[in-house]
């Protein structure tokens, strides 16, 4: 079963590689596109050029499928592994990181397809591959679970709704990198800046709740493991401060109207915080600082 386990994280590696390559190729082909009507004076029928975020299923449809089967074998790889070792991916980074790339690349195809946008999941994409590139670096033995990993219920919940909220998330910054790039609507292959702002607030709205579960779903666990709810660990304390950034964001958009480039600068800060509380157990000590 290990073994199976380790074909299907290659075949999800090499799937969601081809996945990267075939958007940044449509990117690249809309740009050039563009760029010969603009420079052949055609200016008319430059400005009906078809944006780049409304036509996912055309000359992105390769890309589209070699992500639907990153995600079929990465759920296979996920569920191999599980029955081989009998808990979910959360013993070790390697297990972390294959978890996260799952949850950037089903949000990715989810708002994709919500949005009939290919745009966003040019950006969205690298950071799975990133996640699945750092696994291979990793040792995948498995290993017997440490004391404070053994509540193994809790804790598969806690990461899978962490899968969840850090994912979506994902699309939260490369939407609002795009906005940032597309601010003054003068990138005509990009979607909107309303359209991507947009995106960028419908990301915090499914994915803040969920992060709240992290949040509650941790406290839980750590009780059952540590007889304590809550013991300000360093990466306890990230994972509040995450909480708090994606919160400050809700309240700045609800309640103060922010829109635009503000907003876009606390989705890039807020995933920040999201990749350094992921790679915290490298730095912090405490409960966390298994590896």
């Amino acid at each position: 079963m290990v073994k199976m386990e380790s074909f299907f994280f290659m075949a999800a590696l090499l799937s969601t590689g081809l996945s990267v390559l075939f958007y940044l190729w449509q990117v690249a082909a809309l740009r050039w596109h563009r760029a010969v009507l603009v420079a052949g004076a055609a200016s008319d029928a430059a400005s009906t050029v078809p944006a780049a975020g409304y036509r996912p299923w055309g000359s992105g449809r390769f890309a589209a499928m070699m992500a639907v089967n990153g995600l079929l074998f990465l759920s296979l790889s996920i569920i191999g592994r599980g029955v081989a070792t009998g808990h979910g991916p959360f013993s070790n980074m390697y297990e972390f990181s294959v978890a996260l790339a799952w949850g950037v690349i089903a949000a990715t195809l989810y708002f994709q397809w919500h949005y009939r946008t290919a745009a966003v999941s040019a950006v969205a994409m690298p950071v799975a591959l990133a996640f699945l590139v750092y696994a291979y670096t990793l040792p995948s033995r498995p290993l017997p679970l440490v004391p404070a990993l053994q509540q193994s219920l809790l804790l598969t919940l806690h990461v899978a709704v962490a899968m969840i909220a850090y994912g979506v998330f994902a699309i939260g910054f490369g939407s609002a990198v795009l906005y940032l790039a597309q601010r003054r609507g003068s990138i005509p292959w990009l979607p909107s800046p309303a359209v991507l702002d947009d995106m960028g607030y419908r990301s915090v709205i499914i994915g803040f709740p969920f992060m709240t579960l992290v949040l509650l779903l941790g406290a839980l666990w750590a009780d059952v493991a540590w007889g304590r709810y809550w013991s300000w660990d360093p990466k306890e304390t990230s994972t509040l401060v995450t909480w708090l950034l994606y919160g400050g964001y809700v309240h700045a958009r609800v309640l103060r109207g922010w829109r635009g480039s503000r907003s876009a600068v606390l989705l890039i800060l807020g995933f920040a915080a999201v990749v350094f509380t992921y790679m915290g157990n490298y730095f912090f000590s405490g409960l966390h600082a298994y590896k």
